[in-house]
């Protein structure tokens, strides 16, 4: 089964809240995204973002240039028929991160919580991290969400790959300055706990 099979398959036959990594709202996504101080003309896009409510709160907040970008078609349907005719203010990418052809130079703020950590193949990480430094404006932010080292090592039946700072910060290299990083306790919706690693870079 393929990577895109595999997620069709997730998003098909499980509500948003029968997934592990379901949360209502992704407060530290949000206080990232705030700290990076954008305007709210500033491009912002969400890799992953298929079912997740972040696109709601951006756009409560008042932000006008958001894509999502997810490999699931299913997913992305999923969001748009949520949002109804706010639906209209996104820009909705169904396609693989590693292969899609992104504009560049495109986005101020990449935001990613649960992707890069599912790309366990090497050439899919320098992939991964050449579509970032193609499509982020320079001086531009990046925030990646990944499974901390204390975090699981399968998730949806995939194997994972899990990160501390420092292990995350070496896959991107020396053009993503460090800003901050940071561990957060994720509730699931079946009452266990998951370790999440934040980081926060700037493009250089």
């Amino acid at each position: 089964m393929s990577a895109q099979e595999h997620w069709e398959h997730i998003y098909a036959t499980k509500a948003p809240d029968e997934v592990s990594w379901y949360c209502a709202h992704l407060d530290a996504s949000i206080e990232l995204i705030e700290r990076a101080s954008v305007s709210p003309t500033a491009a912002i896009i969400d890799v992953g973002g298929g079912e997740s409510p972040l696109v709601d709160d951006l756009l409560a907040r008042g932000y006008q240039n958001i894509s999502v970008l997810d490999i699931s078609q299913t997913a992305i349907d999923a969001s748009r028929k949520r949002l109804g005719k706010e639906a209209e203010r996104v820009q909705w990418l169904a396609a693989d991160i590693t292969t899609v052809e992104l504009e560049p130079s495109r986005f101020d703020v990449w935001h990613d919580r649960a992707v890069f950590h599912f790309l366990t193949a090497a050439d899919d990480r320098v992939a991964y991290v050449r579509q970032v430094a193609h499509a982020v404006k320079l001086d531009g932010h990046v925030i990646i969400g990944t499974f901390g080292p204390e975090g699981p090592t399968k998730c949806s039946g995939l194997d994972v790959v899990r990160y501390d700072a420092e292990s995350l910060h070496d896959e991107f290299g020396g053009h993503f300055r460090l800003l901050e990083s940071t561990k957060q306790l994720h509730s699931t919706p079946f009452g266990t706990v998951q370790q999440f690693l934040y980081c926060y870079c700037r493009f250089e």
